[in-house]
């Protein structure tokens, strides 16, 4: 379910399908910040600055894209393969259902609800609070290419 809160922040909360968190990271960590332009000025050098320019390029951002395109795809294959045999082992055996609460799309707090209804019913109130302005407290410390990161809250 997406709400919107007081000040403007859109908020999900859902039941999580699978035991795991899946790791997501924002487009701000894939940006390059260090690969800058500005270094080729010297004209005498141009055709030997082109070929590192592409040697560079090729190396290090198209072999990082193919790696992670073919990494996210593995995990996809692997949570839809999985995913059957987990939503019957939670409906045979009961097994509760997690619900997450998203600032955006960055995870902030979960907690276990119960089974169907009852999630259904903690999504329904914890929607609400976000309308009223109650925002939960973060549960989720913010993880940013493999260390705590710092957050606004």
């Amino acid at each position: 379910m997406k709400v919107t809160d007081p000040s403007g922040q859109t908020w999900r909360v859902t039941r999580r399908w699978v035991p795991w968190r899946r790791r997501v990271r924002s487009r701000d960590d894939l940006w390059l910040d260090w690969l800058d332009p500005t270094y080729a000025t010297d004209l005498d050098d141009f055709v030997i600055g082109l070929a590192v320019l592409v040697a560079v390029l090729v190396i290090l951002v198209v072999a990082p894209i193919v790696l992670v395109v073919f990494f996210a795809a593995f995990e996809l294959v692997l949570l839809l393969a999985l995913l059957p045999l987990v939503v019957l082992l939670r409906v045979l055996f009961g097994m509760t259902w997690t619900i997450e609460v998203r600032r955006g799309f960055t995870p902030w707090a979960e907690r276990e609800a119960g089974d169907w209804s009852a999630s259904r019913l903690a999504i329904h109130r914890t929607a609400d609070a976000i309308r009223r302005g109650e925002v939960p407290t973060r549960a989720i410390p913010a993880v940013r290419w493999g260390r705590l990161a710092r957050t606004e809250q």
